[in-house]
């Protein structure tokens, strides 16, 4: 049964990814289709970490990607969130490519680089005198370094916000998208969410040494959306999905029972019907959170099987909600009876976010 034709919000005309399969959209399809295994042993030495593993991208240095050109200072959170904008923007980008003049970004972030604040605090503790910190270094050390200078580097001169929400940040930037098109403040919005892996992440996630049978291994990475605004017909509509509604909500002591409540929400203001549901991604994995979604899933749509998308790279932190989009808009591209139907989207986080999106597959 296909989905009913809800009015959609607006929709998602590309992405893009810069993952632990690689760079690049035709990189991650690969990846994905041969269910590459992405975890390595982090050199111990360069990372200054006890981790047992972690998901990262490879060979990732910032200038030898971006070149040495204004990267001197550039911290790996930046450089993430740059090239994968580049990724939209560049000759390898999708068809129908915005003005750059109208196009807004809005990236998700847990707090910005971790290990650019935290290096910066200790250099100004311990460096020698007149000047004890580098200043070129200090913009990395602000949570909207790298939506900015992604924003500068690529010319977008729309509005530039960035959103931290832990796990959940994807989807609240995926919905501040959603506003800055119906207020015409945007003629379109590359909208993401990047995550780094390092020393200082490691130890406030308390990951140091983690059994990565617990899943709770970390990733890295940033992943990118083109938001449009919805087109009716007629040349250039083309899309790869609709967004039919984000709904969020904050919880105390019960996940299951605040997730639940949102995808009702969604339920109810599309539409949709369990029989519409073609597939479904769950952000957390292996833990009491990850229980809570599939237990939240059960209670909202019943007795269902849909494609249940896996999560990849272990926990990518802010960057979850759009590796998650991205990982199911490229198994919809390979599955026929996606087409008309509906993606379920959700995210939870420890600090007490929740949300889902339902996205309806073009």
């Amino acid at each position: 049964m296909a989905a009913p034709q809800t009015a959609p919000r607006a929709t998602i005309r590309a992405w893009s990814a810069v993952s632990p399969f690689g760079i690049g959209r035709d990189t991650f399809i690969e990846g994905l289709r041969s269910a590459r295994e992405t975890a390595v042993v982090p050199d111990r030495e360069r990372w200054e970490v006890t981790d047992a593993s972690a998901h990262l991208v490879p060979e990732f240095e910032v200038r030898t990607v971006l070149g040495n050109k204004g990267t001197r200072s550039m911290d790996r959170a930046t450089g993430l969130a740059v090239t994968a904008v580049r990724q939209l923007i560049g000759p390898d980008a999708a068809a129908g490519q915005p003005d750059t003049d109208e196009t807004a970004l809005v990236l998700g972030t847990t707090g910005g680089s971790l290990h650019s604040i935290a290096s910066f605090a200790r250099d100004s503790l311990t460096s020698a005198k007149p000047y004890l910190v580098d200043p070129a270094r200090f913009p990395n050390a602000v949570m909207n370094c790298a939506a900015g200078t992604s924003a500068i580097w690529h010319a977008l001169r729309g509005p530039n916000a960035t959103i931290a929400a832990g796990r959940v940040s994807g989807l609240h930037a995926l919905s501040y998208s959603l506003r800055l098109l119906s207020g015409r403040r945007a003629a379109a919005v590359f909208c993401g969410a990047v995550e780094e892996y390092s020393a200082t992440r490691s130890w406030i996630e308390g990951a140091g040494g983690a059994d990565p049978d617990a899943g709770r291994v970390l990733g890295e990475g940033c992943a990118m959306l083109q938001i449009d605004p919805v087109r009716h017909g007629g040349q250039g509509d083309v899309a790869l999905a609709d967004v039919l509604t984000v709904e969020l909500g904050i919880f105390d002591d019960d996940p299951a029972a605040v997730l639940t409540a949102c995808l009702r929400r969604a339920v109810e203001r599309t539409g949709a019907s369990p029989s519409d549901i073609w597939a479904t991604s769950a952000g957390a994995s292996g833990d009491e959170l990850g229980t809570a979604e599939e237990s939240a899933m059960a209670a909202a749509f019943g007795d269902i099987t849909p494609v249940r998308v896996p999560a990849l790279f272990g926990d990518t932190g802010a960057a979850s909600v759009p590796f998650q989009i991205v990982t199911t808009l490229a198994l919809a591209q390979e599955a026929p009876d996606a087409a008309g139907r509906i993606a379920v989207i959700t995210a939870l986080d420890a600090d007490g976010q929740a949300g889902c999106a339902l996205l309806r597959i073009r």
